[in-house]
C-alpha cells in the first residue's frame, strides 16, 4: 500500500491519487463481512466498547464495534458524514438515551463498570464522562454561572469561596479565564464563537470529569479559534482521556495519538495516528484519507 500524507493545506499527497478517479462512498462495500483491522485494544483502557450495534428503529446505524480509549490519550474518530461517528461517541455517556427510537446493544465500561448496568446513575456517569458538542451552547446565565452551575447541582462546592476557586481554575484550564475575568457577571452567549466553546469545555472540566468527548467541537469556529482549541486539547490530554470526533483529518493528525476511521457504521481501522494518515492498512482508510470519497 502507498505511503500518503496529509499536508498542512489540507490536500492529501499520495504517488498514486492524481490518477484515482473519485469512488462513491457505498462503491464495493460489504459492512457484514469484515474486521476490525489494526490496534482497536490497549493495555490500560479508561473505556472499553465491546460489540455495540446501535439502532435507530429498525435501521443499524453501529455494526459491532469494540474499541478501547485509553487512559491520558486522545483518540481522533473520523470518517465520511454519516459514518456512525458521533452516535458511537455519544454511547460513552449515553447520550443516546434522551432519543426515543434508539437503542443500544453490546457493553460500554467506565474503569472495568458497564454504564449500561441497571445501578447507573446517568447524572454522575454524565459528570464522569463530560461532553462538548458541535456547536457551542452555553446556558442562558452569567458565564460565572455557566461553569458554577454543575459544580453547585453536584454538590462541589461548599462555600462561595469555594465555588469561585472552581470556577477560575476551570476557566484558566480552558484558557479563557485572562480574556473573561472582568466581566464574570456577563451572558455566556455575549461572547464570540470560539469563546462560546472554550466556555463550554471551561462547564465540562467543572465538575471535574475523568473523560471528555468532543463531538466536531470546531467545526462552527474560524481557524484562529480553531487552534485555539487545538492547543487546549494538548494541555488537557495531561489531565484528562479525550475522544473527539472530527471531519478534519489535518485536525486528527494535529491532536490525537491514535485515529479510528469508520464507514457505514463499521469500525474499518485504528492504529497510531501517524501510521493511519501515512501506511493505513485497509483499503477504505486510503480512499478515504486520499480523498476518493467523503
Amino acid at each position: 500500500m502507498n505511503s500518503i500524507a496529509v499536508t498542512a493545506d489540507g490536500r492529501s499527497d499520495s504517488n498514486t491519487v492524481g490518477s484515482r478517479d473519485a469512488l462513491d462512498i457505498h462503491d464495493h462495500v460489504d459492512v457484514s463481512g469484515y474486521e476490525t483491522i489494526g490496534e482497536p485494544f490497549v493495555d490500560d483502557p479508561k473505556m472499553s466498547a465491546r460489540n455495540v450495534n446501535v439502532y435507530y428503529g429498525d435501521k443499524q446505524a453501529i455494526h459491532n464495534v469494540s474499541l478501547d480509549i485509553g487512559k491520558n490519550e486522545v483518540i481522533a474518530m473520523i470518517g465520511p458524514s454519516g459514518c456512525g461517528k458521533s452516535t458511537f461517541l455519544r454511547t460513552f455517556n449515553r447520550m443516546n438515551d434522551i432519543i426515543p427510537i434508539c437503542r443500544m446493544e453490546g457493553n460500554i465500561y467506565l474503569d472495568q463498570e458497564d454504564i449500561y448496568g441497571n445501578v447507573q446513575d446517568i447524572v454522575m456517569l454524565r459528570a464522569r464522562v463530560g461532553m462538548v458538542f458541535q456547536k457551542p451552547n452555553p446556558f442562558p446565565k452569567s458565564i460565572y454561572e455557566n461553569v458554577a452551575y454543575g459544580p453547585r447541582i453536584h454538590g462541589l462546592a461548599h462555600t462561595k469561596a469555594d465555588l469561585d476557586e472552581i470556577v477560575e481554575k476551570s476557566l484558566r484550564r480552558a484558557s479563557l479565564f485572562d480574556e473573561v475575568k472582568d466581566v464574570l457577571d456577563q451572558p455566556g452567549t455575549g461572547l464570540s464563537g470560539g469563546q462560546q466553546q472554550r466556555l463550554c469545555i471551561a462547564r465540562a472540566i467543572a465538575v471535574s470529569p475523568e473523560v471528555i468527548l468532543l463531538d466536531e467541537p470546531c467545526s462552527a469556529l474560524d481557524p484562529i479559534a480553531t487552534a485555539r482549541i487545538e492547543e487546549l486539547i494538548d494541555e488537557l490530554k495531561e489531565r484528562y482521556t479525550i475522544a473527539i470526533v472530527t471531519q478534519s483529518m489535518q485536525q486528527a493528525a494535529r491532536v490525537s495519538q491514535r485515529t479510528a476511521y469508520f464507514h457505514l457504521g463499521k469500525l474499518v481501522e485504528v492504529g497510531a495516528t501517524k501510521q493511519v494518515f501515512t501506511m493505513p492498512k485497509h483499503e477504505l482508510t486510503e480512499n478515504y484519507i486520499t480523498g476518493r470519497f467523503g
